[in-house]
């Protein structure tokens, strides 16, 4: 029996034989493309054509990321690998844990208490003729980090909104064949690297408890998501102001 290559196997999450996967990559004629290019399509895709959110787990399907046509790290990475692979280009997960520091401003500050300190994280390591590269910039979509970039254009370091980087003004998200970042500067600690998401997931979930999950998936999430529309069309929530000054006067004492 011949041997399934590990780096572009399909799997439960993988699930690039779905038919709405396939009809996306045949539609646009991913496969004809160089390889250079063929990974530019799909990180361009997923960074832009699917919008910054949350879904309702970490651990769903290529597929059903595809259809809400939004997700966050783990569930674009989640995408982008599946897209990768049925187009021919290897690729892995590499894990970590962010700050959640990061993720002020968009999660409401009335809940922002409960969260942990620590938020499940991943970016995608994509196999090239140069070695490995870090794929992490497609996480956020470019019209809700432009509007970040005209709120906070005085500032070039922001941690918050779902950003942790030195460069806000000109983060390197785009694709050239080198690695790409936008929450990078928000890494706790290095979970390593993984063939799958499946993989991944088995070994780590971001369990909040079951009160907590099931306000996550039923009611948090939708507002957090709100907040994400909010700030893709200009305006900023309400108490972003008071999570700014929380924020850094957390990041003060973690500096302490």
């Amino acid at each position: 029996m011949t041997k399934v290559e590990p780096y572009l196997k399909k799997t439960r999450l993988l699930n690039y034989d779905a038919t709405s996967i396939r009809q996306l990559t045949n539609g646009r004629h991913w496969k004809a493309l160089a390889e250079h290019d063929r990974i530019g399509a799909a990180y361009n895709f997923v960074r832009d054509e699917i919008a910054f959110g949350y879904n309702r787990s970490d651990d769903i399907q290529a597929s059903e990321v595809l259809e809400d046509g939004y997700g966050q790290c783990n569930t674009k990475g989640t995408l982008l690998m599946a897209l990768l692979r049925s187009v021919g280009i290897r690729c892995r997960l590499h894990g970590f844990t962010i700050h959640k520091a990061l993720q002020r401003g968009i999660v409401p500050e009335l809940v922002y208490p409960l969260a942990p300190s620590e938020i499940l994280h991943s970016w995608v390591e994509v196999e090239t003729v140069e070695g490995w590269v870090n794929l992490e910039g497609f996480i956020l979509d470019t019209s809700f980090l432009q509007t970040l970039q005209r709120k906070f254009g005085d500032e070039e370091a922001l941690c918050g909104f779902g950003v942790a980087t030195e460069c806000l003004s000109a983060p390197p998200i785009g694709w050239n064949g080198t690695d790409t970042y936008i929450q990078d500067n928000g890494i706790v600690r290095d979970l390593g690297t993984f063939d799958e998401p499946d993989e991944f997931f088995s070994e780590y979930r971001q369990d909040f408890g079951f009160l907590r999950n099931w306000l996550f998936r039923r009611f948090i999430r939708h507002w957090m998501n709100a907040r994400v529309r909010a700030i893709r069309s200009g305006k900023l929530p309400r108490d972003s102001q008071s999570s700014r000054r929380n924020h850094s006067h957390e990041e003060a004492d973690r500096a302490a």
